[in-house]
Formats: structure tokens, C-alpha cells, sequence
């Protein structure tokens, strides 16, 4: 019997099969039909008698997937190897920092107090506590004004440690999350364009390297906030220009501007809110819940000095990677149907000062300055 010969549309389908047949023999078997009948019908409604081609077919198939494929081959994916490998380095604390990108127009645009807006903090807190929940290799986060650090576990494997992969997923997730929950803050106040922040990753080798640049923020905090205090007194209290602020605080220390807040406007600026002056640390905790007793995983905000030994003392299982301790002076925790409602208060701004650094170690909602 004369063997029949492969003709033209055969070497289409054969160089079909090296795209279309995955690391499995058996898948490749049975793929082999779908390709010919899909690509080339007609030739292969004329020849599906003929046993010489499936024999040939059946023994590419079977030398194709003798190769380690991961997934589908195509003539493209050479491209794969212009990515260059970031995996961070290993035993080391991973930071994530975002920040606002123009923040100052932004601030403009939709009214901010001056010199701090108490909602938009909050919603700053907010929208890192729910990063903090769907990330749990976040140990710690610190924000301020208009930024926030998110500390990864030196032991975290998320993601494989992709830099670029942690910092678009947070960075993301941040973002998304302070527009979703824009108007829980700002009530009928109306973004007016889309906000954005920055983001990059910085790896610490040390304990100390981390509470170093933790402190560094912190510092930061209160360098910035005095002389806001400072300025945007003088220009809302006094009526000076931003300009003529400027020049009346250039060259001034810190004990002048405190000096000038006290003679000029009565304030002791030790008074001021805790937050403003320390910024907002999120740690996780556990919490009894006081319908059921079950302990909880919670995210609680704290209005510490980081600087101070004291702190690193009192939540050891940060830097020790231990397991969460349990938060012993605790607030009535509000049920997951009602955890907002604390929050659409529209009387968020006047919470005193003295009360919010007492509630603070003892409340555990998520984001806001308890009342």
C-alpha cells in the first residue's frame, strides 16, 4: 500500500503544536485533535482516516512535552527575559512608604484645616488599616500628614519579595481605599479630581536601622507640625501674608516658635492633639470582643514616642516576630454592621486632645481617634 505523503497544510499544524501543547503528554494527546480540527478543518475532515498523520502528530506531541514548559509556548515568549529579577534581599525589614503626590493643591482644592484636618487623617488611618488587614506580613505602620510606612516581617516570603510586586500592591490598595471611603470622612464634599500617591521600597538590614528610620518620621512629625502651628497662625490668627509668615519664622528654633504660639495666641502646644504631634502608629492586636469573649485580630492605632526605648519595651513582638499580645485595656468593640458609624460623625473635629491620648491605648477601632 503506497503510504500517503504530508502535504502543505501539515507543517502549519505541526508548528501549531509547539504553541498550543502544555507539559502534559495526555493533554497533548488529546489537544492534538482540537488543534487540527480548529486550525485547519477542512484538511482535517479529508485525512482523519489517515493513520500516518496521527502517527506523527502523536510523536511531536509526545517530544514537544518532553520539555519543561511552565505554560504555553509561542514564538513571543522570549520577551520574558527582559524582566530583571528585584526580590529584596533576605533578612531584611522591607518598608513601603506612599505619599501623596501635590498634596499641597490638593489640600487647597477640597478645603483642608489648617494647619491639620483631623478628617483627613482619619481617613489616611483608615484607608491603612484595611492595607494592614489584607496584608498580614505588615507588622507595623506609621503616617503622617500625608504619607504612611508600611513595615513587611524580615521573614516575609509575600510575593516573593518582588519589590516592584509589594510596592504596586499596597500602593494600589491604599489609594483605592482612601477614595472608597472618601466620603465616610468628607460627607457631601466631592473629590474633584483623583488622588495620587508615590510609593518605593527601602530595606533595613538592622533592628536598629529600623527603629532609626521609624524615628527619623517621627522627628519629622513634630518639626513640621510646630511650624505650621506657627505659620498658619500667624496668617489666619494675624492676617499675615504667607510670605510675611515665612520671614517672621525664618531663622526661628524650636523654643521660639513655642515662645510665639504662647505670647501671641495662648497656646501651650504641648496641649495640642497627640496625633498631630506624634503621628499614628497601627499595630495588631488581640482583642476579646464583648458579645462573644472570642479573641480577635485588630488592627489598634497608638499615639506613642517610637524614639523612646519604652515603646519597643511595651510591644516586643514587632521587632521579635512573636505572636500578637493581647490588648488588655480594650474599648467596647463595635459589631461589623456598625464599625463606620463612629465614623460619619460629623463632630470628629472637636474631640479633645487629653481624651484622645487616653482613649488611644484602650480603644481598638480601626482608624479613628476614638471619642
Amino acid at each position: 500500500m503506497r503510504r500517503e505523503k504530508p502535504d502543505s497544510w501539515w507543517i502549519g499544524a505541526e508548528q501549531n503544536i509547539n504553541c498550543e501543547l502544555s507539559v502534559s503528554t495526555k493533554e497533548a494527546t488529546g489537544l492534538l485533535y482540537i488543534v487540527m480540527i480548529r486550525v485547519f478543518p477542512f484538511h482535517y475532515k479529508l485525512t482523519k482516516t489517515s493513520t500516518y498523520h496521527i502517527k506523527i502528530l502523536k510523536q511531536r506531541a509526545a517530544s514537544v512535552t518532553n520539555s519543561r514548559f511552565k505554560m504555553a509556548k509561542s514564538k513571543f515568549e522570549y520577551v520574558k527575559t527582559f524582566e530583571q529579577d528585584d526580590s529584596c534581599l533576605q533578612n531584611c525589614w522591607i518598608v513601603v512608604r506612599v505619599d501623596g503626590k501635590a498634596f499641597h493643591k490638593f489640600a487647597d482644592v477640597h478645603g483642608f484645616v489648617k494647619p491639620n484636618d483631623l478628617r483627613a487623617l482619619n481617613l489616611m488611618n483608615r484607608a491603612a488599616t484595611l492595607v494592614m488587614e489584607e496584608f498580614r506580613d505588615i507588622c507595623l505602620a506609621y503616617g503622617q500628614s500625608d504619607e504612611y510606612s508600611f513595615v513587611l516581617r524580615k521573614d516575609t516570603i509575600f510575593y516573593n519579595r518582588r519589590a516592584s510586586k509589594l510596592m504596586t500592591t499596597i500602593n494600589s490598595l491604599f489609594t483605592s481605599a482612601y477614595v472608597f471611603n472618601w466620603t465616610s470622612y468628607f460627607g457631601p464634599i466631592q473629590l474633584q479630581y483623583p488622588p495620587a500617591f508615590d510609593g518605593r521600597v527601602v530595606l533595613y538590614p538592622t533592628d536598629k536601622n529600623l527603629r532609626d528610620y521609624l524615628s527619623w518620621r517621627q522627628a519629622d512629625v513634630h518639626v513640621n507640625n510646630l511650624y505650621n502651628t506657627a505659620f498658619w497662625g500667624l496668617v489666619l490668627k494675624k492676617g499675615l501674608s504667607n510670605t510675611q509668615a515665612e520671614e517672621r519664622l525664618r531663622g526661628t528654633v524650636a523654643a521660639d516658635k513655642n515662645e510665639l504660639l504662647f505670647t501671641e495666641f495662648g497656646l501651650n502646644y504641648n496641649n495640642e492633639s497627640i496625633m498631630y504631634r506624634k503621628g499614628t502608629i497601627l499595630l495588631r492586636k488581640l482583642c476579646k470582643h464583648p458579645v462573644d469573649g472570642k479573641l480577635r485580630q485588630v488592627v489598634v492605632p497608638f499615639f506613642s514616642d517610637m524614639i523612646a526605648e519604652a515603646f519597643w519595651k511595651e510591644h516586643p513582638e514587632v521587632l521579635g516576630m512573636k505572636s500578637l499580645q493581647i490588648h488588655v485595656k480594650q474599648h467596647e468593640v463595635n459589631n461589623e454592621h456598625s464599625t463606620n458609624m463612629e465614623t460619619n460623625k460629623s463632630d470628629d473635629i472637636n474631640k479633645s486632645s487629653n481624651r484622645t491620648e487616653e482613649l488611644s491605648k484602650t480603644s481598638i477601632r480601626p482608624a479613628d481617634i476614638p471619642k
